[in-house]
């Protein structure tokens, strides 16, 4: 989509809001995932309706591999988002907002934790709170570092942090934060069943948490 000499390539779709309110959100995939997955592209189409324009883009370390997780390349997945970012701000103006799911998500926190001037919001899908069965293995060393208003939507089944969990590790976090539980949802979120459900309740969320 966007490239510059020595600065990382953005890589996705650009969903254009049909009657836009100049608010746009950057939106970015998990460890196992790319910016076709079906929670980004459902949540681009939901948040176009609501008026809000939609940059879903892979991750440097996807860019680079079609398959695999992450290795070693936080640094690097972290400046491709801050290049989304800017590609957004030249491109609509208006307030931008970084989001991700799951891994994707704990870039936007990390990179926000870092440059708090980033992004006006965040929106944290399945924030991977620690591994599986590792509760021990938290990743919220820089939360308190956080001053940016943040938005969590977590399953309530999900084994990357229970729901009490994620209350706790907010409470770490300087900003405002608001914790949005999906009941019988686990890491993925979405289902058969609940996919037009929720995909209605975290725009509204989103609207109402970021209209403050």
């Amino acid at each position: 989509m966007d490239e510059l000499q020595g600065e990382p390539a953005v890589r996705g779709f650009l969903h254009k809001a049909e009657a836009p309110n100049a608010d746009s959100l950057v939106l970015t995939h998990g460890a196992g995932s790319n910016c076709n997955s079906p929670l980004l592209i459902g949540l681009a189409e939901a948040f176009c309706d609501a008026g809000v324009t939609v940059l879903c883009c892979d991750l440097p370390f996807r860019q680079q591999r079609p398959h695999g997780p992450p290795l070693g390349s936080a640094e690097n997945d972290q400046a491709g988002l801050r290049r989304a970012v800017q590609v957004l701000r030249n491109q609509i103006g208006g307030r931008v907002f970084l989001g991700g799911h799951s891994y994707g998500g704990r870039m936007a926190t990390m990179l926000a934790a870092k440059d708090p001037s980033i992004a006006d919001g965040l929106l944290l899908l399945s924030y991977p709170l620690h591994p599986p069965r590792k509760p021990e293995q938290l990743r919220t060393a820089h939360f308190p570092s956080l001053r940016t208003r943040a938005l969590f939507v977590h399953g309530a089944r999900d084994p990357f942090g229970s729901t009490e969990e994620m209350e706790s590790a907010s409470r770490l976090i300087a900003a405002e934060t608001k914790l949005v539980t999906i009941d019988g949802s686990g890491h993925e979120l979405l289902s058969a069943r609940n996919r037009d459900a929720v995909l209605k309740m975290v725009t509204k969320e989103f609207k109402a948490f970021f209209s403050q």
